[in-house]
């Protein structure tokens, strides 16, 4: 069948613009030919200029992106992004990360018989010796040692009874050397290490106390005396503290005497210089020392 006219066809003439303006031109050129328009971005279905559609969830992932423009840094962002999040897990997992500090322990070691490295040599000069023992338990013994091993601290002990060599069994006389190793993993010492000591001076003691630095022993080192003279008995109380790094020693003597004693005992002073020279040899003895 032939159509006659085009007055019947609505697509054989120019239609009237819907705002008025006049026909469009026969021969447009096509706006993506045209060097001088710049394209709009690319926009994603029933959504414009990169916001996602309605009823996108949050967070949904939306089309790709094929422009140019922004497309190349984000992706290198995307990349170095990317690549720092696997090098901070690497940190995480190996410690890169960690605030605690690493513990300086000068090359001191956890021995579990700290009575062993102890030297006695000064005392026995001095004519004192360990108690026998009064048992066969371990409680009985005589020095007795003792450690711990823990997280933040590795600690040892070893506690001695002496007595004079010449005393008789009349002679009454309580002698204790006490010493105290430990090794400070997660804290410095070092902060507190000298208030701790010249603590001891703000005491309100009739006796008082004398606290001293003792060069050449360590890092730092103080020693604390104590006198108490009584009509029936003496007694003598002195501490040596030694910190080497975050290694802390502490060394301790206490005694007490009867008057009715026939030995002599050895003075605040001599002790002292007994003490001293203990630590020295017995620091030396547990550096680099093996767990035992």
């Amino acid at each position: 069948m032939s159509i006659s006219g085009d007055q019947n066809n609505p697509y054989g003439r120019p239609q009237p613009h819907p705002y008025g303006q006049g026909p469009a031109p026969q021969n447009p050129v096509p706006a993506q030919q045209n060097p001088y328009v710049q394209q709009p971005p690319p926009q994603g279905p029933a959504g414009g200029y990169g916001y996602p559609a309605a009823g996108t969830p949050l967070g949904a992932p939306g089309p790709p992106n094929t422009g140019r423009g922004m497309s190349g840094w984000l992706w290198a962002i995307g990349g170095a992004v990317a690549t720092s999040a696997v090098w901070g897990s690497l940190l995480f997992a190996t410690g890169g990360f960690s605030s605690e500090p690493s513990p300086d322990l000068a090359g001191y070691g956890y021995t579990g018989d700290l009575c062993a490295d102890t030297s006695m040599t000064p005392f026995e000069n001095a004519g004192l010796k360990a108690k026998a023992s009064t048992g066969t338990a371990s409680k009985d013994a005589n020095p007795q040692h003792s450690g711990a091993q823990q997280a933040s601290l590795d600690i040892m002990w070893c506690n001695t009874s002496l007595e004079k060599k010449n005393a008789g069994s009349a002679d009454y006389s309580s002698i204790w050397l006490s010493n105290t190793a430990t090794l400070h993993k997660k804290a410095d010492p070092a902060p507190e290490f000298a208030d701790s000591y010249r603590s001891y001076e703000k005491q309100d003691a009739s006796t008082g106390y004398r606290v001293e630095a003792v060069p050449g022993l360590g890092e730092e080192a103080f020693l604390v005396t104590r006198k108490d003279d009584g009509s029936t008995s003496s007694s003598s109380y002195v501490i040596l503290g030694v910190r080497d790094g975050w290694m802390t020693y502490q060394s301790t003597w206490s005694n007490y005497t009867s008057s009715s004693s026939s030995t002599k005992q050895p003075t605040a002073d001599e002790v002292a210089t007994m003490l001293k020279t203990s630590a020295t040899e017995t620091l030396k003895r547990l550096q680099n020392s093996r767990s035992r």
